[in-house]
Formats: structure tokens, C-alpha cells, sequence
């Protein structure tokens, strides 16, 4: 038996990498020679314009044992969960939060895909700009079955439950605490292991995620190109009847193909398959004094047509050591143009005593007010900032956008939504006297 790391490659992040499953069967010199070997066939997928500048070009070369042409018509599927029109109830600039997914009975067998329900969005995969935030929670694996998205690149997010990642690169595993990116257009068949799983995804519809430049930060520091994963090419030679699932402008369709799509036995890109561990994330922070921006805390970001402002951007506030003196230490109140999908992973975010949990989300859209509660407030405001803080057992993220978030008319009718959340703040005081600087 190998280990996961003995089926991974270092991937580097956006560097041509390469991978073969049988020695030779990687052409050289030639991206699609007259004859391959071994009989394969050769396919470009790419996930950029073709005439996108060479920093920014995604695109990987298959040799695979069948094209990806080969399958049945597509038809529509049905899916009640997944939302792709995000003007159809009105926004609110209300805070929301809602509490973990219920996982499905076991007389309920679900899959990752049927697992999808949509919460938020914004943009369309139209338009090629903005995102959707989905829910999953499943208990079964995909059975004879394969899913590919042409909307958008997916950020997988485990809370609970690994995900054993079949993909036509190679097989990638991940559990809470660490995530996975599927290129736009990539097909794969999920597993898991656990047996149930619930987590998040970030449907990607504009350009590729990436890593950050650093600015004066310097060469080191948050996430690192050497912390992300491909896979080793690894093929299924299968025949029978399987169903290949396609999400395509919103919807999904559903199509007959009698043989396993992951049959590539060679490939070499960069648009690739990636698993990377969020506790190997280098965190920044003041060592002086005040609070820095959260911006500080960025693993990965899609970049816009607007110089320095993110169409999409990840983060996390993960353990860390508060040292700033005579500062307000959690996340302090705040209104931003930018508007924050929360999630938990582990433990108990920082900014909130109560009531966010693990599985949870929250919603603040653009410039509705939040920050920390009452406790957290009153704790945060007599603490001792002589000394270090130490904080542990956290793991929280946030989807952040730069257009608002339509939440869906799930997200806005489930029980799931906690109506007293505006509660938390109530306990804060008045503390001004105008005698008394």
C-alpha cells in the first residue's frame, strides 16, 4: 500500500508539471505526435484563452485511452438543490447564519452530487464573473457515476468526512482541514471513505484561482507553492455503463458512456488537480500594535479586470499568536464593500462566542454591520495585551467577494437559519460619558 503523498506530485502551483502512469507513455518533444504510445490519444483541455499571457495560462495535455468526445446525448438531469439564478429573490442587508446541514438518513442513500445545495451567489457562469457557495452532505459514494463542471473551477472545503478525489489526473484525498481545487472541466468521481461527509464548495466562474503575490511581505510567508499537490496519472481501463454528469450554464445533464472518462494514462500542464493542507498556511500578523486587515490571511484569489480589488478571494484565521499591546485583539466591528461568506471547520472562531459552529455559515453582505459579540467584546475588552495570546483549535474560513451575495430562497426558508443571530449584539452597552475621557 503507498501513502497519499506517494500518489501526489509537488505541484508548485501554476508550474508545468508532468506525470505518467506507464514509463514512455509521456510524448516528448512533441505535445501530439503523429502516433502516441501505447495506442493513446492525444486532447488539450484548457482553461484559459488560448491567447492568455504565459503567467497566466492554464492548460494541460491528456493522453488518454479513449477521447472525451466519446458518449451518449446529453439530457437534462433534475436537481432541486442547485440554484443558478441569483436575482430571483431580493437580497438582504440583513446578518444571516445558519447552522450545520443535517447529514442524510442512511434509507436516504445521497452522493456528493445529489449531497449540492446551493446558498449564495452572485455573477453566472454566463457571464464568466462571480460565484456560487453550496452545501453538501452525503453518505454514499458515487457509484458508476462521474461529474464534471464546465461552469467554473470547484474549491472543496471538508468539514466532517474525507473525500477520496478520482480525477482524470490521478486520486487525491482530503479531509477537514485541508482543500481541494477541480479545474473547470476536469471529471471525476468522488468517494467516501468516512462514509458520510458535509463541507463546502466555492464555485469558481471567473479566472483561475491563485496564489497571492506577497508584496512587501517579501518571499515567504501565508500559503506556499510548494505546499499544493497534483496527482501521479493513474488510469481506469473500464468498460460498462456509467453516467457521466456535466453542470453546464446552471443546470445539470446527464449522458450514457460505456467506459471510465479517467482512463488518461500521461499528462503534463498546469491546469491540474490540487490538495493543499490549510495548517501548513504561514500566518502573518502585528507584532506591535492594532489589527491588520484580513486580507493578511489570503490563501487563494481570483483576480479581476480592476487593478488590486479580487473578484474572489479565500481566507482563513487559523491558529495563531496574538502579540499586538493595547489593541482590541478579535476581528473588531466593521462594515466593508466587500461582502463575507464564513464558514467553521474546526473549533471556535474567535470573534464569536457563541452559536457559529462547526459545519455553520454566516452571511454579511456589503456594508451590513458585524463583529464580535457582546462576551467576546467585554472578554477582548479588559484582557491583559502584555501578554501573547495564544489561539488554538480554530480552523474558520471566508468566501469573500467584491459584488454581493444573493442568498437563495433555500438559504432564506430553512430552518437552518438562525432567526435570534442579530441577538448577539444586543448585549453590548453603552459605555460613553463625555465627563469621563
Amino acid at each position: 500500500m503507498t501513502s497519499m503523498d506517494d500518489q501526489t506530485t509537488l505541484c508548485g502551483f501554476g508550474n508545468q508539471l508532468s506525470s505518467e502512469a506507464l514509463p514512455g507513455a509521456l510524448p516528448t518533444g512533441r505535445n501530439s505526435p503523429q502516433r502516441c504510445p501505447y495506442g493513446l490519444y492525444a486532447e488539450q483541455i484548457s482553461g484559459t484563452a488560448f491567447t492568455a499571457p504565459r503567467a497566466d495560462n492554464r492548460r494541460s495535455w491528456l493522453y488518454r485511452i479513449r477521447p472525451a468526445a466519446m458518449h451518449g446525448p446529453f439530457e437534462p438531469l433534475s436537481h432541486t438543490g442547485l440554484v443558478s439564478d441569483f436575482t430571483s429573490v431580493p437580497a438582504s442587508p440583513n446578518q444571516l447564519r445558519w447552522g450545520p446541514l443535517p447529514l442524510p438518513a442512511d434509507e436516504q442513500p445521497t452522493d456528493f452530487v445529489d449531497g449540492l445545495v446551493t446558498m449564495a451567489g452572485n455573477g453566472s457562469a454566463d457571464a464568466q464573473s462571480g460565484c456560487a457557495i453550496h452545501l453538501y452532505a452525503a453518505n454514499r459514494s458515487m457509484i458508476a457515476r462521474y461529474f464534471y463542471d464546465a461552469d467554473g473551477e470547484l474549491l472543496l472545503v471538508p468539514q466532517q468526512g474525507r473525500l477520496r478525489l478520482h480525477t482524470e489526473f490521478g486520486l487525491l484525498e482530503i479531509g477537514p482541514q485541508e482543500i481541494a481545487l477541480i479545474p473547470r472541466g476536469v471529471r471525476c468521481r468522488i468517494e467516501l471513505p468516512d462514509g458520510a461527509a458535509r463541507g463546502y464548495v466555492c464555485e469558481n466562474f471567473g479566472s483561475p484561482l491563485r496564489l497571492p503575490d506577497l508584496g512587501p511581505i517579501g518571499a515567504n510567508g501565508l500559503a506556499q507553492p510548494r505546499d499544493f499537490f497534483a496527482p501521479h496519472a493513474a488510469y481506469e481501463d473500464l468498460e460498462g455503463d456509467f453516467q457521466l454528469v456535466a453542470k453546464f450554464m446552471g443546470r445539470l445533464w446527464q449522458a450514457r458512456i460505456d467506459h471510465s472518462p479517467l482512463d488518461v494514462v500521461a499528462w503534463h500542464g498546469n491546469h491540474v488537480p490540487m490538495r493543499y493542507d490549510l495548517r501548513r498556511f504561514n500566518t502573518i500578523g502585528s507584532i506591535s500594535f492594532d489589527h491588520p486587515d484580513p486580507s493578511i490571511f489570503t490563501v487563494l484569489q481570483s483576480v479581476s479586470d480592476t487593478p488590486g480589488v479580487d473578484a474572489l478571494d479565500f481566507v482563513i484565521f487559523p491558529p495563531r499568536i496574538l502579540a499586538m499591546r493595547d489593541t482590541f485583539r478579535p476581528p473588531w466591528f466593521h462594515r466593508n464593500v466587500a461582502s463575507e461568506f464564513m464558514g467553521l471547520i474546526h473549533g471556535q472562531y474567535d470573534a464569536k462566542a457563541a452559536g457559529f459552529v462547526p459545519g455553520g455559515a454566516s452571511l454579511h453582505n456589503c456594508m451590513s454591520g458585524h463583529g464580535p459579540d457582546a462576551d467576546t467584546f467585554q472578554k477582548a475588552s479588559h484582557a491583559d495585551t502584555t501578554q501573547p495570546q495564544l489561539i488554538t483549535d480554530t480552523m474558520a474560513f471566508m468566501f469573500e467577494t467584491r459584488c454581493v451575495l444573493r442568498p437563495t430562497a433555500f438559504a432564506l426558508q430553512t430552518p437552518l437559519l438562525q432567526g435570534d443571530y442579530a441577538q448577539c449584539w444586543r448585549g453590548l452597552k453603552k459605555h460613553f460619558d463625555p465627563d469621563c475621557p
